[in-house]
């Protein structure tokens, strides 16, 4: 499936999310309304105190105004993803769990291609594999999966063939774009099997041939971390996202520029020596913003 190019930047945001797991998403989603909320709700004045600029007062409206709407729709957006990526995740433990099931094979033979690619990424990525789904060009062409792992990049092809061996021209191409952008190496991943020139032409060029059965047992390898992988990771994360939202909202922003603020102490008159709230960019532009620290 090829990817849309020019999309938007909420769109973007999305596409980004969607592809990481659903509890960053989650995290993501409470950090951004705890921190887009500050600036939605700071005070911002009518009138220039002694030492701001005009520019200090629009830049401080501008946030604001993004700041009102963003709180709400980046959070948004965020859930949304992340609700994508458990669905997608869904599916492919699915898929996993659908083949690893059938020992004919002919869940492989059956699926769809693209829920074929789906499957061969999530095998990967339960091998310890960063999985990069690229879509390839459709049932019959392009690079599907890019792998990352140790600072290595892998490629990966995927024919789902019913009735066909797949060439030594499939793994020639493969060969031949793994030079191209660098790869360290490469798979071939098909639900059938592998003509004998292909078999040669990928011996020590680091090409690896993954046929039906060898799919299988690869699939039958990765099954047991398909549960376990879903329940050590979501937990902490979930608390991590709890946690975060309370420090990300506990500084204040100044209502003079709009910069965030930072703790420090009176040095004199009659509340020297107690704690206030001041405007972090005080020393580059000498903004007086300040605010009153409730105990």
């Amino acid at each position: 499936m090829a990817r849309r190019k020019n999309s938007g930047l909420a769109e973007a945001l999305f596409d980004l999310t969607a592809a990481l797991p659903w509890w960053v998403g989650v995290v993501l989603a409470v950090i951004a309304y705890a921190v887009l909320h500050r600036y939605a709700v700071m005070e911002v004045p009518t009138t220039l105190s002694a030492g701001q600029k005009g520019g200090d007062m629009l830049s401080a409206v501008v946030i604001k105004g993004l700041a009102s709407g963003g709180q709400y729709l980046v959070p948004l957006i965020l859930l949304a993803a992340a609700a994508a990526s458990a669905l997608g995740r869904r599916k492919r433990q699915g898929l996993i769990a659908k083949a690893g099931n059938d020992a004919t094979g002919a869940a492989l033979r059956t699926m769809s291609w693209r829920d074929f690619e789906l499957l061969v990424g999530e095998a990967f990525r339960l091998r310890g594999y960063a999985v990069t789904e690229l879509g390839g060009n459709g049932a019959d062409g392009g690079v599907d999966l890019k792998l990352t792992r140790g600072g290595e990049t892998f490629l990966v092809q995927c024919k789902r063939w019913k009735a066909y061996q797949v060439s030594v021209e499939v793994v020639r191409e493969l060969y031949g774009v793994m030079a191209a952008q660098g790869a360290a190496g490469g798979f071939v991943v098909t639900s059938g099997t592998f003509t004998e020139p292909a078999r040669n032409f990928a011996q020590g060029r680091n090409i690896e041939l993954i046929d039906g059965p060898a799919l299988q047992k690869m699939i039958d390898a990765v099954r047991p971390a398909v549960a376990n992988k879903e329940k050590t990771a979501s937990a902490p994360a979930v608390a991590m996202a709890v946690a975060a939202a309370p420090a990300a909202a506990a500084a204040p922003v100044c209502p003079l520029c709009g910069s965030p603020m930072v703790r420090r102490l009176a040095q004199r008159g009659a509340n020297a020596g107690k704690p206030f709230w001041g405007c972090s960019r005080y020393a580059q532009t000498k903004c007086g913003g300040a605010r009153a620290i409730e105990e």
